[in-house]
């Protein structure tokens, strides 16, 4: 940049430059220049560096099982990434993540889709859009973390933020689903949606046109905002304004290829006839590879990083105490840390507190429970022993009892045998007299 007042003129000798210089909106002067530099090849620079480092896109899909999430990826890019085919029995959403690596001449693309598998399966759908909620703030959070490092590789990192979420809609012709509102108006603030109607040839042209504008105005008057393409740049914004007048896209997927005259096309065939997958009369499966892949891929990139994950980032550092770096304030990390780790240790303090103040709370309620318990413990001896000693004096008394019943009949016994012992010596006496017979 060069300091000077406007009508200052540029001195120098042999190859002197006449400059013109006008004001600029920042402060900055542009200048003219009278010869070629060359800072003109730093677009061609980036493109060879992009083109050597490679790209990194990542796709969700959510959808219910069965309604062709995997076919049309498989259609979208054409190749077979080999999923295996998921049941309804899931008792909860599962987010399954595949990366490829993927070359188009000399472009590489590493390619992460991410399945919503069990999705709409559960009896209560109510909680099913919080799994993937979580993971895709889990990304943010991984890239935010990485940010932080003292020491990091940004360069190298892989990057799995969500990029584009291609939302599959039932092809009911009635109008979206409470799921599908309820996961749509959780998800449009953390990544990009694109709403596409799934197996769209299981409907008619004209039930279809009235499907689509019944779901636009079901997510305008419900608030949901979906991706729409930029009309900012004038390359595109002349296609991308007339894409987003055919949304939700109404697609079908195919990796079947048909003979039609002299050429294999991608198509399904059914006993009344044949849907060609790349035919734009019968469905926008070529719509949604322009503008997904070929027109807007480093708009969804850019927005996510400048949108979604900006919003993300911003949320957690407020939390975390950087509130400055607004409306021209500058902040201080030492002053920032300082304050978290004062907040911090009286969290702690507090913390500490409130465990002293339970402990002995809970001591003395132990001890109160002791002295309770050591109290019926007495209160249950005295009860045992006085009724062991009132038992003992009964006893005590029918012993006496007893010994004396048993020594009444001994004396009785012992007057018996006296008695039969006077009998016997009277008889002996009698029958041994002379002169006496019987």
């Amino acid at each position: 940049m060069v300091n000077m007042d406007a009508t200052e003129m540029i001195p120098g000798g042999s190859g002197d430059i006449d400059h013109q210089m006008m004001e600029g909106t920042n402060g900055s002067r542009s200048l003219t220049l009278s010869g070629h530099v060359g800072f003109d090849s730093l677009p061609d620079q980036l493109v060879n560096k992009a083109t050597n480092q490679g790209f990194c896109f990542n796709i969700l899909c959510i959808g219910e099982t069965g309604i062709g999430k995997s076919t049309l990826m498989n259609t979208l890019f054409n190749t077979n990434f080999e999923n295996s085919p998921q049941h309804h029995g899931m008792p909860g959403v599962k987010l399954k993540a595949n990366t490829y690596e993927l070359q188009e001449s000399n472009v590489r693309l590493k390619l992460t889709i991410v399945d919503s598998v069990g999705f709409g399966d559960q009896i209560n759908k109510a909680d099913s859009y919080k799994p993937i909620v979580e993971y895709i703030d889990q990304q943010f959070e991984n890239y935010l973390q990485e940010e932080l490092k003292v020491s990091r590789s940004l360069y190298n990192y892989h990057d799995t933020r969500i990029h584009a979420c291609l939302y599959f809609i039932s092809p009911t012709g009635h109008g979206l689903k409470s799921l599908d509102l309820l996961t749509m108006r959780n998800l449009d603030s953390k990544v990009n949606i694109i709403p596409v109607i799934a197996k769209a040839d299981v409907i008619s042209k004209g039930e279809l046109h009235k499907f689509k504008a019944k779901i636009m105005a079901e997510l305008m008057k419900n608030k949901v905002e979906i991706y729409e393409f930029p009309t900012d740049d004038e390359n595109v914004a002349e296609v991308n304004s007339k894409m987003n007048t055919f949304l939700p896209f109404a697609v079908v997927g195919s990796t079947e290829e048909i003979k039609i005259g002299n050429k294999m096309v991608k198509a399904r065939q059914y006993p009344w006839g044949i849907v060609q997958v790349e035919n734009e009369t019968h469905c926008d499966f070529v719509k949604l590879r322009e503008m997904l892949v070929r027109v807007n891929m480093e708009d969804l990139r850019e927005k996510t990083h400048t949108r979604h994950y900006e919003l993300y980032r911003r949320s957690k550092l407020t939390e975390m105490g950087f509130v400055g770096g607004q409306d021209g304030q500058n902040f201080s990390l030492q002053e920032v840390y300082e304050s978290k780790r004062q907040q911090h240790m009286i969290e702690l303090q507090r913390k500490e507190d409130e465990m002293r103040q339970m402990f002995v709370s809970r001591v003395k309620d132990k001890e109160s429970e002791l002295k309770k318990s050591e109290k019926e413990l007495h209160d249950k001896y005295d009860k045992l022993k006085k009724m062991h000693s009132e038992e003992r004096k009964k006893l005590d008394e029918k012993k006496k009892q007893l010994t004396e019943e048993q020594n009444g009949f001994e004396r009785m016994k012992q007057q018996a045998e006296q008695q039969m012992t006077q009998g016997k010596d009277t008889m002996t006496q009698n029958y041994g007299k002379p002169g006496k017979k019987k």
